[in-house]
């Protein structure tokens, strides 16, 4: 009885060990921890490998839970699999391929059953195997890949060995993290002298409380300040007039502007998980066993518990661990993300380009959406988020044809179509810019509501305006453009006379960030040959020479606190780089894992106050913790492309996301929805128990919301 219950113990164990792979992100090493422990056969991944015709993969995965001979429903199994790869084969005129097969896969059938082999053998004579009766139906390899999908799936289920193998146990999300805080809590009871916030440095020792005169709680574990007249970059990064870089402090290089084609801007969200520890002078084993903290975790798994109850947990409090051990341990409460569908707004062709206006939700509730309908127009939309209605919409037009250059006027005649590459507000949120797919740049001034006048048309580049940013250096109102010819521009919105032409790229410019800190000015840029930038607004040449990592085409941004540096981008082998960088040293700190290993498109990212990361990939929104390179958890909006382009407001309380069949997304956080629904009850209740904004009353008395929908996002 007591081995069986040891076994039974065993199995759990595994199945915990499990859930922790798929919480981190370790999809790899989770599959292959099913196939060597054979304790769960996840379908879906099997069904996956099949649809794409992997069928070593297919056969690997099998093995970890029965073998040909196991019995007459495994056989079955494996025969089918190896007869579709060799008729696959066959229909690709692949000959050598399908004979290997025959005599390497297929003869281990031949013994039971010589007849068919032989047929299959005599496949190989004809010039197209549909000839053969029994094999006319078959179509082409997808179709019948779903076809035998269906059939290994009534396979496998029937077959005896499968049997409780096939359905993931309901586990408490964060399961062996809390078993774990549990052990150092029950460690730490058990002190002869608890100490008040005790340093954990391992797991793999038995926590014990030094004595509290020991030298090691005078010691500061704090890394030491780092000089503030460092430069930012090592030598090493820079070329150029030496006596411009060495004034730049450690903090004075940062990337906080709009990207092209919904490249999202430095918006943010608050996302900190409260951990209420009592007085550890005090602390005893009744108080340790009777303390209660919040772990509302995110990251759930699709067909498993996802019910509130599991979201909130009695076990023990977090004991704080040196150089953040464990507090890397502690999940993220779902009201800080963004996690709800608050408003739909429906468009009639495809979005390119969004942006939210820069106040504070409280006060303006706009968002700017570009849109590109596919034609000779590019749309601009105007929306109060708030009510979910469209108060402006304006459809391309050149505002003075004569002032446009030959080259324009050329390019317009031989093909009409022009599109919005980016569109974005200036700091102030008095003007906004758009870049379009030929030459032009617009600029209009907003005075509230509706009131939205055209400022400046701009023949700014040779090409596609692939990005815009504004900037204010010396308190002067600038737009800077980066285009297909090479060159980024700088361009005085009052007046529109051009201040500056920075040309270095060797490729056509991809993204813009400018900054200020400490009174210095800086544009970052990036190329689509994946290089970095940086300028100083002086015509003198770029004073900052990096290679992204991959060379891809990045995009880069600082954390809210302009300390922590991070870039992603996608090169044309579609490898996707989710990176912080190490200032001091110009190389990669940590890149962060969870990416998807094929994009088709260049995978866009944003920072979210200073805790973390949301990159929009694989039509999920993607979390990371900060300090962590593994993924944290997901934000499933539903029907959103492969690569949507997200967008956080300034105070992180909305996402915005392109969806399917032009739709656009609204998400909120719980006080977002708070905020959003104040239009119609024109009060929000600043006393509820929520944390990721501003307690501020909004008065809203309008009635009606129009083209907005409401529903829960799935966070996984």
């Amino acid at each position: 009885m007591a081995s069986e219950k040891r076994s039974a113990l065993n199995k759990e164990l595994l199945f915990l060990i499990l859930q922790f792979c798929n919480d981190e992100g370790y999809k790899r090493t989770a599959h292959i921890f099913e196939r060597e422990s054979g304790c769960y056969f996840d379908m879906e991944f099997f069904e996956d490998l099949v649809l794409n015709g992997k069928w070593n993969k297919v056969e690997k995965y099998l093995s970890g839970f029965t073998s040909i001979n196991d019995n007459k429903f495994s056989t079955k199994i494996y025969f089918e699999i190896r007869k579709l790869n060799f008729l696959e084969a066959l229909d690709k005129n692949d000959r050598a391929k399908a004979l290997d097969i025959l005599m390497k896969d297929l003869k281990v059938f031949a013994q039971d059953n010589e007849e068919l082999y032989r047929e299959m053998t005599q496949l190989l004579t004809l010039d197209n195997f549909r000839e053969h009766e029994l094999l006319s139906m078959y179509e082409d390899a997808e179709s019948s890949r779903k076809i035998l999908m269906d059939e290994l799936k009534k396979l496998i289920e029937v077959n005896p060995i499968f049997h409780g193998k096939l359905k993931f146990p309901v586990i408490k999300s964060q399961r062996l993290r809390r078993l774990i805080n549990q052990g150092l809590n029950w460690q730490h009871i058990q002190c002869k002298y608890p100490q008040p916030n005790p340093d954990i440095e391992t797991l793999f020792e038995d926590h014990v409380c030094q004595w509290p005169h020991d030298h090691l709680f005078m010691q500061s574990t704090d890394n030491p300040q780092l000089d503030a007249s460092l430069p930012v970059f090592p030598s090493s990064w820079f070329c150029g007039p030496s006596t411009v870089t060495q004034a730049v402090s450690r903090e004075d290089i940062c990337v906080s502007g709009p990207i092209t084609s919904g490249r999202g801007y430095n918006n943010h969200i608050v996302a900190t998980t409260s951990v209420n520890m009592r007085d550890s002078n005090t602390m005893s084993q009744n108080s340790l066993l009777g303390a209660e903290y919040e772990v509302a975790s995110t990251v759930l798994h699709s067909g498993r518990n996802h019910s509130p109850e599991s979201s909130v947990s009695d076990d023990l409090p977090i004991i704080s661990m040196n150089n953040g051990m464990l507090q890397n341990f502690e999940p993220v409460s779902h009201t800080d993300l963004p996690k709800t569908v608050a408003r739909i707004l429906n468009e009639s062709s495809s979005p390119m380009s969004m942006d939210f206006h820069p106040s504070i939700l409280n006060d303006v509730h706009l968002l700017v959406l570009a849109l590109s309908v596919g034609t000779d127009i590019g749309d601009i939309g105007l929306w109060d988020v708030n009510l979910g209605v469209k108060m402006l919409s304006r459809n391309f037009t050149v505002w003075n044809i004569g002032a446009c250059s030959t080259m324009f006027k050329t390019a317009m005649m031989k093909d009409p179509c022009m599109s919005v590459n980016c569109i974005a507000w200036s700091p102030n949120g008095s003007f906004f810019g758009i870049a379009y797919s030929k030459h032009i740049v617009q600029l209009y001034s907003y005075h509230g509501v509706t009131d939205v006048q055209q400022k400046l048309e701009i023949d700014a580049h040779v090409g596609g305006v692939n990005d815009l940013a504004f900037a204010t250096p010396s308190k002067q109102q600038l737009v800077i453009t980066g285009g297909d010819d090479k060159l980024i521009k700088v361009w005085d919105v009052i007046t529109g006379v051009q201040m500056h032409n920075l040309e270095g790229h060797e490729a056509p410019v991809y993204s813009l960030c400018p900054h200020c800190k400490d009174g210095i000015h800086f544009i970052f840029s990036t190329s689509v040959d994946g290089k970095i930038k940086a300028w100083l607004y002086d015509n003198m040449g770029a004073r900052v020479h990096i290679d992204a990592p991959g060379l891809a085409c990045t995009t880069i941004a600082y954390s809210a606190d302009n300390k922590r540096l991070f870039s992603c981008g996608t090169n044309k082998n579609g490898e996707s780089f989710l990176v912080e960088w190490n200032e001091s040293e110009g190389d990669a700190k940590r890149t962060y894992q969870g990416l998807c290993e094929n994009s088709s498109a260049v995978v866009q990212f944003s920072p979210i106050k200073e805790n973390f990361l949301a990159a929009a990939d694989d039509h999920v929104i993607k979390i990371w913790d900060m300090d962590k390179v593994e993924q944290l958890t997901i934000i499933d909006a539903g029907d959103l492309p492969a690569k949507p382009q997200i967008r956080f407001n300034k105070d992180g309380t909305l996402l915005a996301v392109i969806a399917s069949e032009n739709k656009i997304k609204i998400l909120a956080t719980a006080y977002g929805l708070q905020l959003l629904n104040a239009s119609v009850t024109g009060f929000v209740n600043s006393s509820s128990d929520v944390s990721d904004g501003p307690r501020k009353h909004v008065i809203n008395p309008s009635s009606s919301v129009a083209n907005s929908g409401e529903a829960d996002a799935h966070v996984q």
